[in-house]
């Protein structure tokens, strides 16, 4: 065996340990969490657990539905509002506007991605929240301004992956759509758009993970209460939100139920995840 096949060798098995420690340690902490909130959930009831409407923890009752609703309507309406914004970004800066200004503005967006969310959750506090009580009616930290303050958050993930995505599209692909006389608008659509379907479906479901995993900004201004919304001017209190608030105080079966929250939590990113993968898969020519 020759030095550089040694080196070879070594340099496979040093990514190969690497690789086998990032997947260990995400596996002991899957595990850990299941661990320590299952036990509570068969002890409780599953189906209480899942479909309870109160959480009263000293009283022994751990209703997850009010926080599982609330966290997909924000979720939802964090994409209502940030895959329409992102994709129309994303398209006019790669298919209507200079290189000089996507070079420009793209950096820019991605450094967004870089604020904390508690900026974000100031933000709409201070403006946010008093806009929506004074023309909308409500108190204000409601799921409105949480979907619309998600909704901005994701806007980085989805427009930069989006840009990378539509760039990433042979130049064949447009100029043979012009030859045969698309329009540009005709061509992005029917042309590029289809072509770049997996990578912008990619910057959905990570805008997706964003948003239903966001914990600081939404407990500033989602309101925080264990109820089922019955409107847009709501308060609400999710899932994240739920564990940031009680675990610095729990203890017990409080703590295991929180621990078992966040295995609710786990499951629906996968199941949501999953079902967007499927689909791509699916309508993927």
């Amino acid at each position: 065996m020759t030095r550089l096949e040694r080196n070879e060798k070594l340099t496979r098995l040093a990514l190969l340990l690497v690789a086998f420690s990032a997947v260990s340690i995400l596996l002991v902490i899957t595990i850990f969490i299941f661990s320590e909130g299952t036990p509570v959930m068969f002890r409780y009831g599953l189906q209480k657990f899942l479909f309870g409407l109160d959480w009263f923890p000293l009283e022994k009752s751990y209703g997850l539905l009010p926080m599982i609703i609330g966290s997909l309507f924000v979720t939802a309406g964090a994409l209502i509002i940030g895959i329409p914004f992102g994709l129309a970004c994303a398209i006019v800066l790669t298919e209507f506007s200079s290189k000089r200004l996507r070079r420009l503005l793209k950096p820019i967006i991605e450094l967004l991605a870089g604020i904390p969310s508690v900026v974000y959750g100031f933000m709409g506090v201070v403006i946010l929240v008093p806009f929506i009580r004074d023309n909308l009616g409500g108190p204000g930290l409601s799921v409105l301004a949480a979907s619309i303050i998600l909704g901005i958050m994701i806007l980085p993930t989805v427009i930069s992956i989006s840009i990378d995505s539509l760039e990433a599209v042979p130049r064949s692909y447009r100029e043979g759509s012009i030859a045969l006389g698309a329009t540009r608008w005709q061509t992005t659509r029917m042309v590029m758009f289809p072509a770049a379907k997996s990578g912008i479906i990619a910057s959905i479901i990570l805008g997706m993970g964003r948003a239903i995993g966001e914990t600081m900004a939404v407990i500033m201004i989602a309101g925080n209460a264990a109820i089922i919304p019955r409107s847009l001017l709501d308060p609400v209190r999710t899932l994240t939100s739920n564990i940031a608030l009680e675990m610095g105080y729990a203890a017990g079966e409080h703590r295991e139920a929180l621990f078992a929250t966040g295995v609710i939590l786990f499951i629906i990113i996968m199941v949501l995840n999953t079902i967007a993968n499927l689909t791509s898969k699916r309508r993927t020519p």
